[in-house]
Formats: C-alpha cells, structure tokens, sequence
C-alpha cells in the first residue's frame, strides 16, 4: 500500500468512527439526562462545555445543542449558545487544515474549497455557507481544508450562526418538554437563510464569471 493510499485511509476512519458513535448515541437520551441536571447549575454547565466539544463527534446539529440551552436559561442564554456555537465549530475546522490529501477525493475536495474561498474571500465565503442550510461539520471541514484564515473562520461562523442561534434558542425556551423534534427551525428560515447566502455569494460569482480579480476581505 503506498503512502496516498494509506491517507486516503486515515482520512476516511475518523468519518467512519463519527458514523458509528452519532448512531450509538441517542440525543433523545443524552437530552433527557442533561435536562436532569438542569437543577444543579455548576454540573449542568460543566456538561454542557463537554456537549458543545465533543458535539462534532456524534454530529449533532448545533441548533440542538441551542435549543437546550433555550430550555434551561431562556433567551438569556442567546450569549452562551452563540459562543458554544462557534466552539464547537473549531475541531472539526482545525483537524482538517492540519490534514493535506494528495491525491483522491480529498485532495479534489480541497483544491475545490479553496477555489471557492479565493474567489469569495475568507470570510464572506464562511458567512455564507453558515447562512445556507449546509450541514456544520461539512462547511468546517471544508474551510479547513481550504486554510482559511482563523479570524475569517470565526467572524465569518459568529455572524452566520446568528440566526440559527436565536432561532433554536428561542424554540428551546418556548418548550413545554425538551425534545429533538422540537428543536427545528421553520421553513421561513431556511429559505431567508438560502437567500441571504445567494446574494453574498452574486457579487463574487460575477466577478468570476467576468473574469475580475476577486475582492480581499
């Protein structure tokens, strides 16, 4: 087995080991215990830090994770889930910028990403990928891949997350009885999501089109 091969290998282990424990964990389970802890502030809190690190490992989507902590603080919480929103983010993000494919899918993946992130710019090409409805771990990944720059990454997450954040947290306070159905957002957010993100990304696919040089951050 020659050296790209056996690349391509590691970097398909740890999406195989994300799959099997996202399916060994329930997040209706793990729900109804940290709703149990809801009682106990410095134990609920400590959990929660452990939930939004090792979140990417069992790929659960953030607004999960936000909405529980609606249902515990109320909109109040709005600082906490944004913060932990962007937190969680970060492994999945760094561990692929440290990762370099050569060759195969990965490889084609990177050079692509980074295509995309040079002609958006840094930031930009984060924000809307965070307004979009694309899956978290995937467009983290991605900007990883890419090398996007830290402060991009984080702004660009921060300010996409937003309306996500607030969504799910608002729904989680409005909750009778935490639960995972009833942590989705609306439709109406999605496509606003959708659209946002289209016209952040006009500008530059334009100028791409039209053969300008793309615009810095």
């Amino acid at each position: 087995m020659d050296r790209a091969t056996r690349r391509q290998l590691l970097g398909v282990v740890p999406l195989a080991a994300v799959a099997l424990v996202a399916a060994a964990v329930s997040p209706e389970r793990a729900l109804a215990l940290l709703d149990g802890l809801a009682a106990r502030p410095a134990a609920f809190a400590l959990a929660l830090c452990l939930v939004y690190l090792c979140r990417s490992l069992v790929a659960w989507p953030i607004g999960l994770v936000s909405a529980l902590v609606g249902f515990v603080y109320g909109p109040a919480g709005l600082p906490i889930a944004l913060v932990g929103a962007v937190l969680t983010t970060l492994p999945p993000y760094a561990l692929a910028r440290r990762y370099r494919p050569t060759a195969g899918p990965l490889a084609w993946t990177s050079a692509r990403s980074a295509d995309l992130f040079e002609t958006t710019g840094d930031a930009r090409g984060v924000l809307a990928a965070r307004l979009a409805p694309v899956p978290t771990d995937v467009v983290s990944a991605a900007a990883g891949l890419a090398r996007v720059d830290l402060r991009a990454y984080v702004l660009g997450t921060a300010v996409g997350e937003v309306p996500w954040v607030v969504a799910s947290v608002l729904a989680g306070s409005s909750m009778d009885a935490l639960s995972a159905q009833g942590a989705h957002v609306g439709w109406p957010l999605v496509v606003a999501g959708v659209a946002a993100a289209a016209a952040l990304m006009a500008g530059p696919m334009y100028r791409l089109a039209a053969g300008t040089p793309p615009l810095a951050d």
